[in-house]
C-alpha cells in the first residue's frame, strides 16, 4: 500500500471510530425501554438508529465482497429503510414491535461490524472503501441528529415528561434581543451547489448558475417572544395567513403554537424536561406552513434556498451545535453581519426539494438514497444544535415535509427590494 493510500485509510479509521462511538455517548444514560419506543410514524426508536447505521456499512461495504456472509439474515429485512432495490424492509410505523433482537444484541451487532470494517480499512487500499466510509459516516450523522429528535419526542409522550439531560450545566444565561435588521444579499447571478472539495451528497451538485432577484435576509432567526406576539395577535386564528393546506392541517392538528410549546405559552418541553420560554432563544419545532405564516403576518417572506446559500457561502461554520451539548437553540450574540447562520435551529427556505440542473443520483441502490424524496418536501438550511458541526456545509440541503415539526426547525425573514 502506497503511503498517501495509507494516510487516507488511516484517516478514515480514525474517523469511523471517532464517529461510531459518539453515537454510543448520545445514547448513554437512556434505558432499554427509552430506546425501544416510537412515539409517532415519522420517529424512529432509537435501537432501530443503532442498528440501521451499522446494517448500512454492512451492507454496503462489507457487502461489496461476494464471499461476505451476514450472520443475521432476517436483520437486513428488519434494519433496512427505505432500499426498495435491495429487498424488502420491515414497515416504518411498526419499529416499535420490534423488541427483538434486545438492546445487548444490537450492541454487540454494532462491535462485530466495526470491527470487521476497521479490519477491512487496515487492509484494502481500494481509493473508493474511504468515499464509501465517508458516506456512511455522514448517513451516521444524520441519524445521530435524528436520535436526539426522536427521543426528544418520545419523552414528551411520556406523562412525567423526563429530562433526557441537565440543560442547566449546558446552556448559559439568556443574551439581550439584538435589534432586527435586514442586510442587502446579492443579485443578478450567481453559483450555488457544492463546490467539488470534500464530501457532498449527491443532490448538491452540480454546482450551478441561478439569478436572483434584488433581496434581503435578516441577521438573526426569528426569536420565540417575536413568534409569541403572533400566537398572541390570533395567528393561529386567521384563514388568510395560511396557505390552504397549512390552514387544514392547522384544523385537522389542533395546533395552537409551536410543538413542546406548553399551554401557558411560558414553558416548553426540552431535552433538560420543562423549561421556562427564553424569549430571545430562536423559536424552534414549527412546520414549513408556520414558519411561512409567520413571515406572511411579519410582512416579510421565506428566503429562498439559493438566496440563503449565497449569503451563507464564505462564512466560518461556527454556531450553535451538537458538539455543544446544548441541544437547544441559544439567543443571538452581536459579532456584526449575519448571524445565526449555522447551528441552532434548521431554517425554512421558500424552496421546494427538487434536483438541480443536471442532477445525477449515485449509481446503484445508493441512488435510493437523496434523488426519490424530490416530491412533496420542502428545503432546510443551515444546521441545528441536534446537528455535528462537521456534518454542515453552506451547500447542504435538508428536507422535510412541510407538515414536520419535532426537527428543530425554525426561520429566518427575508424580503423583496
Amino acid at each position: 500500500m502506497s503511503s498517501e493510500i495509507f494516510l487516507v485509510s488511516s484517516k478514515a479509521a480514525v474517523r469511523f471510530s471517532r464517529i461510531r462511538a459518539k453515537t454510543l455517548r448520545l445514547v448513554e444514560g437512556l434505558s432499554a425501554e427509552d430506546l425501544l419506543v416510537q412515539s409517532m410514524p415519522d420517529t424512529s426508536p432509537g435501537k432501530w438508529h443503532l442498528a440501521h447505521t451499522t446494517w448500512f456499512f454492512e451492507h454496503f461495504v462489507l457487502g461489496r465482497d461476494p464471499s461476505y456472509k451476514t450472520r443475521d439474515p432476517a436483520w437486513h429485512f428488519l434494519f433496512n429503510s427505505y432500499y426498495q432495490s435491495i429487498g424488502p424492509m420491515h414497515a416504518r410505523p411498526q419499529r416499535g414491535l420490534i423488541s427483538r433482537p434486545s438492546l445487548g444484541e444490537v450492541f454487540d451487532y454494532r462491535e462485530r461490524i466495526d470491527t470487521a470494517v476497521n479490519e477491512l480499512l487496515s487492509r484494502d487500499d481500494d481509493p473508493e472503501l474511504a468515499e464509501l466510509i465517508e458516506l456512511g459516516l455522514q448517513h451516521e450523522q444524520q441519524h445521530q441528529e435524528l436520535l436526539l429528535t426522536d427521543i426528544k419526542h418520545a419523552l414528551s409522550c411520556n406523562p412525567l415528561l423526563p429530562a433526557y439531560h441537565d440543560r442547566k450545566a449546558a446552556l448559559p444565561g439568556s443574551a439581550s434581543l439584538l435589534p432586527l435588521r435586514f442586510i442587502s444579499g446579492k443579485e443578478g447571478i450567481v453559483e450555488i451547489g457544492h463546490r467539488g472539495e470534500g464530501f457532498a451528497f449527491d443532490s448538491e451538485t452540480p454546482r450551478h448558475r441561478t439569478l436572483l432577484q434584488p433581496h434581503a435576509l435578516a441577521n438573526r432567526l426569528v426569536t420565540n417572544a417575536e413568534y409569541l406576539a403572533f400566537v398572541r395577535e390570533g395567528g393561529y386564528r386567521e384563514p388568510g395567513l395560511w396557505l390552504s393546506d397549512g390552514w387544514a392541517t392547522v384544523q385537522r392538528e389542533g395546533w395552537e403554537h409551536p410543538a413542546y410549546w406548553q399551554d401557558d405559552l411560558a414553558s416548553e418541553f426540552t431535552l433538560a424536561g420543562v423549561q421556562e420560554i427564553r424569549p430571545n432563544d430562536p423559536v424552534s419545532h414549527i412546520s414549513y406552513f408556520e414558519a411561512e405564516a409567520f413571515a406572511r403576518w411579519a410582512g416579510a417572506r421565506l428566503p429562498t434556498e439559493a438566496e440563503w446559500e449565497s449569503a451563507a457561502q464564505g462564512l466560518p461554520i461556527k454556531g450553535n451545535f451538537q458538539d455543544d451539548q446544548r441541544f437547544h437553540p441559544a439567543a443571538a450574540s452581536d459579532d456584526g453581519g449575519l448571524l445565526q447562520m449555522y447551528g441552532d435551529v434548521w431554517e425554512w427556505t421558500a424552496s421546494p426539494y427538487i434536483s438541480y440542473p443536471g442532477f445525477q443520483p449515485l449509481p446503484g441502490s445508493l441512488g435510493e438514497y437523496n434523488g426519490k424524496f424530490m416530491s412533496g418536501q420542502w428545503i432546510l438550511r443551515g444546521g441545528s444544535c441536534a446537528t455535528p458541526r462537521d456534518h454542515i456545509r453552506a451547500s447542504y440541503r435538508n428536507f422535510f415535509p412541510p407538515h414536520a415539526r419535532w426537527q428543530f426547525a425554525g426561520l429566518r425573514l427575508g424580503q423583496d427590494q
